[in-house]
């Protein structure tokens, strides 16, 4: 194991900082002082930080849903002092990572774990599992700007893979919609909607494949049960 993924799965940093305490001589491995980045841990190994023993602790593998509320980012540490979905799951003792991310003012449907494989076959983008929001947006959602959703739509750049799309509600000024989106582009379905005329108000992701938000309340976490990790892990 790389020695900065090693310093970070014992919970004390992320990689990047783990990188930075390496550099500056911080760590050791078997009482010499190590600088090199690619530097390879085998079990067995002394690893200190600053004098302080390190070790990675054998952990059971976690899988949470998290219903992320707005004004957080899918990170677990951010050097602008925000607040971070790390805070919302600080009672577990494992550390975990989230799974894909959601926009700071997007809220819903956040998976977190601390299996990495499970992490890199979900976020890899050969596994084009649904993720379905429920939007909603100013104006009017016509049948022609639904049409062009489910087409696919140029945001800038990139043209988006037909969408499914369902109009829940229709107000004088406003509506409800249901979309669902193979992709996960910065801020997209806020820009797809914005490509057809209509500017997103309020965004919420209410499942990914099959595994649904249900009553979560915002802000709050479960784990996930037998059943649904055996579906995750079969994407």
């Amino acid at each position: 194991m790389r020695l900065n993924k090693y310093i970070a799965q014992a919970g004390l940093c992320s990689r990047r900082k783990a990188d930075e305490l390496i550099a500056n001589g911080n760590v050791k491995v078997n009482g010499a002082v190590v600088t090199e980045m690619g530097t390879l841990v085998e079990e067995g190994d002394r690893v200190s930080v600053n004098g302080s023993p390190v070790e990675v602790k054998a952990a059971g593998k976690i899988y949470l849903a998290v219903n992320k509320p707005p004004g957080y980012v899918t990170t677990m540490s951010d050097d602008r002092q925000r607040l971070t979905v790390a805070e919302l799951v600080a009672d577990i003792p494992e550390r975990l990572f989230p799974v894909g991310r959601l926009d700071y003012n997007t809220t819903g449907l956040l998976i977190m774990t601390n299996d990495g494989d499970l992490t890199y076959a979900l976020t890899h983008p050969k596994h084009e599992v649904y993720k379905t929001y429920v939007a909603t947006v100013a104006g009017v959602v016509s049948d022609k700007r639904a049409n062009q959703l489910r087409r696919g739509v140029d945001i800038g750049g990139f043209v988006t893979s037909p969408a499914k799309v369902k109009v829940l509600k229709q107000n004088p000024r406003s509506a409800v919609v249901e979309i669902g989106i193979r992709e996960g582009k910065n801020r997209q379905i806020r820009k797809m909607f914005a490509a057809v005329g209509n500017r997103v108000q309020v965004l919420e992701r209410v499942a990914i494949g099959e595994l649904r938000l249900g009553r979560l309340m915002s802000g709050h976490y479960r784990k996930l049960t037998k059943k649904e990790i055996e579906y995750l892990k079969s994407l």
